[in-house]
């Protein structure tokens, strides 16, 4: 159903991975379906390494791709984990040239597709996932002649259930700066994780983007030129992981 990138548009994504941000340039609209509030922080057991191995693909107008991604149980003792469900939700966009960002929806915007449905959001569900182990998992990513060229941002959810307790994680894209601040920043400018500031979640995941790019544009050049914009959320992911001393306080 999905075609692969060229190899220099692998190149192409590369690049935009490596340029990682943690200040987002458009605001949060809307909210997942499956969302909730009130989530318990991780237990001790457990950390956040749950969505690993996330693509940045890039793709022709017209095109299609797909995402690929790892879930991971990162605990080796305790209970499987049930009801795991990956969310993924294109919902801003960063148009180049120019760098004019928007939230979606934007005209002609491409469509995330799994096996049950297509749009803006989809899920990937895991009835079980055995402790310690891995699965892996992917959504297409289909465009039209007529999609803009640029960044389209896609924000990540994983929600699973463990001894009867349900746990959210939740990337950059789910909220807005100033909510990133707080449960980010202290205020001597420290790097925190305040789970209560982001409104009682468990923890936090990375997220990802795909750049729409016509097949003549110098897809490395146009990688630096908006990779700022997409993977947010990453460096504090891999900061925050098995720091369990300031994740449900100030900080």
């Amino acid at each position: 159903m999905t075609t692969p990138p060229a190899r220099s548009r692998r190149g192409g994504a590369r690049l935009l991975g490596i340029a990682l941000g943690l200040a987002l340039l458009v605001p949060v609209v809307a909210t997942d379906p499956v969302a909730a509030s009130g989530y318990p922080p991780l237990p001790v057991a457990l950390d956040s390494s749950f969505l690993t191995n996330l693509s940045a693909p890039s793709v022709a107008p017209g095109g299609s791709s797909s995402i690929a991604f790892s879930i991971t149980d990162p605990a080796a003792t305790g209970a499987n984990l049930t009801n795991v469900v990956v969310s993924f939700w294109v919902y801003a966009f960063n148009g180049f040239p120019g760098n004019a960002t928007a939230v979606l929806p934007v005209a002609n915007a491409p469509a995330l597709v799994n096996a049950t449905a297509s749009g803006s959001f989809v899920t990937v569900g895991f009835s079980f996932l055995m402790k310690g182990s891995t699965m892996s998992g992917s959504v297409g990513f289909v465009t039209s002649s007529d999609t803009p060229a640029g960044t389209f941002a896609i924000r990540t959810a994983v929600n699973f259930t463990r001894n009867a307790t349900d746990y959210r994680l939740e990337s950059r894209g789910w909220f807005n700066a100033s909510q990133w601040a707080s449960g980010t920043e202290a205020p001597n400018g420290s790097a925190v994780l305040n789970l209560t500031a982001l409104g009682n979640i468990s923890g936090v995941v990375p997220e990802t983007a795909v750049l729409v790019a016509p097949s003549g544009w110098d897809i490395a050049l146009a990688a630096l030129l908006v990779g700022g914009f997409v993977l947010v959320g990453a460096g504090a992911w891999v900061y925050f992981r098995r720091t369990s001393g300031s994740r449900s306080g100030a900080g």
